[in-house]
């Protein structure tokens, strides 16, 4: 079996430190990837540490990888060796399911996460980018444009679909007003890809720091959502708004904030129920809906609107054995605006 060198979680309440395993061998439809770069979700933290409630361990996180083709089995005809591929939130899927002929997999029962999972025979664990090698089959393996450094490009297999996905659903483009909640690692990709496509983007954060930052990534507004006077200046405004922030907030007031048969498009996670009120949503035909990441067709689609745009995220290339020291930052909101690990890094002494 291939030896992988890599970090894990042990224990909810316990640092990640050095973590060495097997990779299982590679099938006819396979892909070997010697990952480059692996970059910091948050969704990595709550996992590790078992917020959500659902963690097994070891666990090896990281679904924002980003790599080089090493080897190819005998049924693959996407890729070649020396190929720059990613791999994203998930390694595999129900091909039965409805959800995978319309180009959903994602939200299907059957998906397989990249880590803390099992792979299709229920039993092999899944293991994540915090390593310096994955074995992915070949209709999970995403290919890279060229003009997309590779550092650059791993937050895109996560942040950068979460974003892209209800933008491109809910026809954010030309003549629409959006509004983004939050400039974090999630809310900054919603800015740029937004404008990419055309749409009037304002940005929506409890403060004025980033306000620079908003408007040179491409928000035309940006109000601070500390000041009420915000809520009642912009009432009725907004198309649609995207809420990437997860922690608890008043949706009330944001939807507020849509016009007629607007839709408040929620894609961060907030550990605890939210309270709606259902005058928030009958008094202006408005929809409250969530959207997570996106297929491997539009995952795909994804990478290539960046590669025309040149979109990339800001990013903080730390060494693997500062993740734990990441994590606590990341937490602190102490990042412009993600974080993403040189694998390379795992070789030091």
């Amino acid at each position: 079996m291939p030896i992988a060198k890599g970090y894990a979680a042990t224990d909810a309440s316990k640092p990640l430190v050095p973590f060495t395993f097997e990779r299982r061998e590679p099938n006819d439809d396979d892909v070997v990837i010697d990952i480059k770069f692996s970059g910091i979700c948050h969704s990595d933290i709550h996992q590790a540490r078992n917020e959500w409630g659902n963690s097994t361990y070891p666990m090896v996180p990281g679904h924002e990888i980003a790599g080089v083709v090493t080897a190819v089995g005998s049924k693959v005809t996407q890729f070649k060796v020396g190929d720059r591929v990613g791999v994203g939130c998930f390694v595999d899927s129900c091909v039965h399911c409805e959800s995978r002929n319309v180009d959903l997999e994602q939200y299907m029962p059957g998906v397989v996460p990249t880590y803390n999972g099992f792979e299709a025979d229920g039993v092999t664990p899944t293991y994540g980018g915090y390593s310096n090698t994955i074995t992915v089959k070949e209709g999970y393996v995403l290919s890279i444009p060229d003009n997309l450094p590779l550092d650059k490009a791993a937050p895109l297999l996560c942040a950068g679909i979460t974003l892209y996905s209800p933008l491109v659903h809910w026809k954010a483009g030309p003549g629409k007003k959006v509004a983004i909640v939050g400039m974090g690692g999630l809310g900054h990709m919603g800015v740029k890809i937004g404008a990419a496509l055309g749409a009037e983007i304002t940005v929506l954060s409890q403060s004025l720091s980033k306000k620079d930052d908003g408007i040179a990534f491409g928000a035309k507004d940006y109000y601070a959502t500390a000041d009420k006077e915000t809520f009642k200046k912009l009432a009725g405004t907004f198309d649609l708004i995207i809420c990437t922030v997860g922690t608890e907030i008043d949706w009330n007031a944001y939807l507020n904030l849509l016009k007629i048969d607007g839709a408040l498009v929620l894609v961060g996670l907030p550990e605890n129920p939210v309270p709606v009120h259902a005058f928030s949503l009958v008094m202006g035909r408005r929809s409250l809906a969530g959207s997570s990441i996106g297929s491997i067709k539009e995952t795909q689609e994804m990478l290539d609107f960046c590669g025309k745009h040149n979109i990339t995220p800001e990013i903080e290339i730390i060494d693997i054995q500062q993740v734990n020291e990441a994590y606590e930052r990341v937490i602190k909101s102490d990042v412009r605006y993600r974080f993403v690990i040189d694998i390379a890094s795992l070789d030091k002494a």
